[in-house]
């Protein structure tokens, strides 16, 4: 992913511990990401209605809203973002979530730099179907 990518990228970041929030955001404005820190799910939330953003990096385990049920709302106004939670013990949530058909990709904390841009990379690369079918069309 190219610097110009990433500055194009607007990432919002969500977990209820402000030092997290901090950490995170320092790791990827320092690689051109524009992120938006929240320390409030329903912050954060509120603002995804008005400011869409391209992906949503959150905790899973926070007070008011789970970072689950931040992300379920969040695909429900916006399906094409894209959702990477993180947790230290978020097991049971995300598997009741997977039973409901609700899948998303999770990290275990700690969460180390290169892991979080792995994925992000991951989750945000052109689908190879996309030029598949543009080449397709060009014939």
């Amino acid at each position: 992913m190219s610097n110009r990518e990433r500055q194009n990228l607007s990432i919002y970041l969500v977990d209820d511990e402000e030092m997290i929030t901090r950490s995170l955001a320092y790791i990827l404005r320092s690689e051109g990401f524009l992120v938006t820190t929240f320390n409030n799910p329903l912050k954060a939330l509120s603002k995804i209605e008005s400011d869409a953003p391209d992906l949503l990096i959150s905790d899973v385990m926070m007070p008011e809203l789970s970072g689950l049920h931040l992300a379920m709302e969040t695909k429900k106004m916006l399906p094409a973002c894209n959702i990477l939670l993180f947790s230290g013990a978020a097991d049971h949530l995300l598997q009741q979530a997977g039973e409901q058909g609700i899948g998303f990709r999770l990290l275990s904390k700690p969460l180390h730099p290169s892991t979080l841009l792995d994925e992000i990379a991951r989750l945000t690369a052109p689908c190879p179907h996309g030029s598949f079918q543009q080449s397709a069309q060009a014939e």
